[in-house]
């Protein structure tokens, strides 16, 4: 009851912030129920008239609230089947930029947590170079065999894992608060959208899992001549401080700088788009913030990408779903890109493929009248969501995050080359995971999977059969003298059983002192 009081008192905060930096300007009003409308009313009159736009005033007011909500904006806008696509761009706007804390605090958090001091550990340790809502970065210097190398040293911020448990146990209780009053939110799925961002976060906010994803991406990548990641310095690496190598590059943002270095613009812009496709559909593990921030070009013309704390994951079926439906729209084969989506399982079987694919010819006809460099996968894989959604294609979360990923792939491509073919970009990297997977090669290493498979069941069945017979035997005891309740489930049954007499007693209070009342009233 009082965590309640307590999480209804920082929500009240939030609604006010967020009304005063006008973002419920955001919300239509024709989709509320009457008393949502006269809840928005009531918000817009406390509204600052200079609030500007609905992208600078979601993200000023998600900023004024803290780390916690800037992270949760960025979240959102990987999910657009939540909050729309209108709000989703909007909050693509929103900067993880925060102010850094001292440098002695991430000192003694360096030290604290690798348990040297710091000239032990580096021969130099400079202000933090940036900093965002859950870490910031410095750049060190360490000496080794080799002399002295460069390096980025990202450090947790000081009590942010209990700052966000803090605000994710508050925006749990709203979301909860939402299914009950309004069921027909369910289908959005609040609860699970927090619990997803508390995971999330809960990874990001364990940097040796960084360095993980680090370690992993550059195992994929290892043979590829255009594309690298820094190497990570695992001595001076644990949960709340991660050292790297130091990337000396420019940012893909900087344009004239890029172009003053020799490099070659459309050569960059095609390998960012190949690098990205490449490692979804050959690794099924790629980055999911390629902005433009977190990627360079270094001396060599190579691209290199920093700052692994979001990563994206897609399994055999989806990697074998989205090959093939880029390359159904590349070829025109409409009715191949919705046979795919019935045999990965998206949609219904009560749906009729014909039908299915005549809603994709709506989305796949327009785009080859245009020119190559106006044609935006990103656009197209939006709409052919939203066209899903028409039949009953449930959301596919890894999908929307690499929907999401590509919006902005897209986006720095074509900043490199404004005239960029996206399909012929894409086409040789998704015709190579195609012949490799689906052609006679793919074919007979999925049938020796599948024999080893095969082989293993075969293997497990003794044990499966001992497992079923003792189960047999459990449920004949169990018929017999009844099913034993654990000591949770007792102590669960009792506490609900507590609180039912708790309501019942305050009912029969306020009954009798109804009663009383009445009574006095009538003998006055």
């Amino acid at each position: 009851m009082l965590s309640s009081l307590f999480h209804g008192v920082r929500l009240v905060r939030v609604g006010f912030v967020l009304a005063r930096e006008g973002a419920f300007g955001l919300v239509d009003p024709a989709e509320l129920p009457p008393i949502g409308r006269v809840g928005l009313w009531f918000a817009r009159l406390v509204e600052r008239r200079d609030a500007g736009d609905g992208a600078q005033r979601l993200a000023k007011g998600l900023t004024r609230l803290g780390p916690s909500y800037v992270k949760f904006g960025q979240f959102l806008a990987t999910r657009p089947d939540v909050v729309g696509t209108r709000v989703a761009r909007d909050l693509e706007a929103l900067q993880d930029r925060m102010p850094p804390f001292p440098k002695a605090e991430a000192v003694a958090s360096i030290e604290a947590t690798l348990g040297q001091s710091i000239p032990d550990l580096f021969a130099s340790l400079s202000e933090p170079v940036a900093a965002a809502s859950i870490a910031q970065v410095h750049k060190g210097v360490v000496t080794g065999p080799d002399g002295p190398r460069t390096v980025a040293v990202k450090v947790l911020r000081p009590g942010v894992r209990a700052r966000f448990r803090r605000d994710l146990d508050a925006m749990a209780f709203a979301a909860r608060l939402i299914e009950r009053i309004a069921p027909e939110t369910r289908r959005l799925r609040p609860v699970g959208v927090v619990e997803t961002l508390a995971r999330s976060v809960a990874m990001e906010m364990d940097l040796r899992l960084e360095a993980a994803a680090l370690s992993e991406m550059a195992q994929n990548t290892k043979d590829d001549p255009d594309f690298r990641v820094p190497e990570v310095d695992w001595e001076r690496t644990a949960r709340d401080v991660l050292t790297m190598e130091w990337v000396d590059g420019l940012p893909l943002n900087a344009i004239d700088r890029i172009e003053a270095a020799g490099h070659d613009r459309v050569a960059l812009g095609r390998v960012v788009i190949q690098s990205f496709l490449r490692h979804a559909l050959r690794d099924g593990f790629f980055h999911a913030d390629m902005h433009p921030g977190n990627l360079f070009v270094d001396p060599q013309g190579r691209l290199c990408a920093v700052d692994f704390g979001i990563m994206g994951r897609l399994g055999p079926k989806e990697r074998r779903f989205l090959a093939e439906i880029l390359l159904g729209f590349i070829v025109r084969d409409y009715h191949r890109v919705a046979e795919v989506h019935f045999e990965a399982g998206y949609v219904p079987g009560h749906h009729a493929v014909e039908d299915f694919a005549q809603a994709i010819r709506a989305i796949g006809e327009p785009i080859h009248k245009r020119t190559a460099d106006q044609i935006s996968m990103a656009k197209l894989l939006t709409l052919l969501f939203e066209i899903t959604a028409l039949f009953d294609m449930r959301t596919r979360t890894e999908l929307v995050m690499l929907q999401k990923t590509m919006v902005v792939v897209e986006g720095v491509a074509r900043s490199l080359d404004p005239r960029l073919n996206m399909w012929s970009t894409a086409e040789p990297v998704v015709r190579e995971w195609i012949e490799r997977n689906l052609g006679p090669l793919g074919k007979i290493e999925e049938a020796g999977r599948g024999a080893a498979s095969m082989a293993a069941l075969l293997g497990g069945l003794p044990r499966m059969a001992s497992r079923m017979e003792r189960l047999a035997v459990a449920l004949e005891d169990g018929a017999t003298r009844g099913f034993p309740l654990s000591e949770d489930s007792v102590q669960a049954i009792g506490a609900a059983e507590a609180r039912r007499a708790r309501w019942g007693n305050a009912a029969l209070w306020v009954i009798a002192a109804s009663l009383a009342a009445l009574a006095i009233r009538f003998w006055s």
